[in-house]
């Protein structure tokens, strides 16, 4: 089984104004200043304690630990709110419909996001039965650690090398290239194109359907029908 894996925020959701809201009220609620914008979009994918501690490398495991409360706390508050929400990035969802109706690949996810985060966009934007494996940080170690690409793997039977992880950060590329997979970029995301280019990206895509040439290329799927 030939297999698409996405990469959740920055790469099919936009939640940046999400993300970056819920960052700094857990940094305020701890009396600690908040990182910067740039900072923040630095460290999504990563799981939630790996990340509090690149932001706050002085602080105590407890202080972190803290920080991950306040931020799931934040995260939780925000979603209650109908104005904000995690959009799809343009012609993602047809792309994930066309992607999924091709005999013998199956799609999935490998996130940095809880499995109740996925659950929630999944939901939000009508994609139920697209994805055979959901891979999530609540059960892995975070990126670039290769455990949720190799788990992924298993649950389709799969082979490294017909398997692709579409992300927008390095921690992607490098997670993709520790699991022995093809790692493509997208550019609509939070790390720079040359960035991605540098930790393993065989190819950039700007637009879904640059992507969509991409997949059949590199799993050899041929052209649109």
């Amino acid at each position: 089984m030939k297999l698409v894996l996405f990469d959740c925020d920055g790469t099919l959701v936009d939640s940046q104004h999400m993300i970056v809201t819920a960052m700094n009220a857990a940094f305020e609620a701890a009396g600690l200043a908040p990182p910067s914008r740039n900072e923040t979009l630095r460290i999504v994918g990563l799981s939630l304690p790996v990340a509090m501690a690149s932001l706050a490398p002085k602080a105590s495991d407890a202080a972190v630990s803290a920080l991950v409360a306040n931020y799931r706390d934040a995260f939780t508050e925000l979603r209650s709110d109908p104005t904000l929400h995690e959009p799809l990035y343009d012609g993602m969802k047809p792309l994930l419909q066309t992607l999924a109706a091709i005999e013998g690949l199956a799609l999935g996810v490998a996130t940095g996001k809880s499995v109740r985060g996925v659950i929630r966009v999944v939901t939000l934007h009508g994609l139920e039965g697209l994805f055979q494996t959901v891979q999530t940080a609540d059960t892995h170690p975070s990126k670039p650690h290769p455990s949720m690409i190799e788990t992924a793997i298993d649950d389709v039977d799969g082979s490294p090398d017909q398997t692709l992880m579409i992300g927008d950060t390095t921690f992607d590329m490098e997670m993709a290239a520790a699991a022995g997979a093809i790692g493509l970029g997208v550019a609509w995301g939070y790390h720079p194109p040359d960035e991605l280019k540098a930790a393993g990206a065989r190819q950039l895509s700007e637009t879904a359907d640059e992507l969509e040439a991409a997949v059949r290329h590199h799993l050899n799927l041929g052209g649109r029908p």
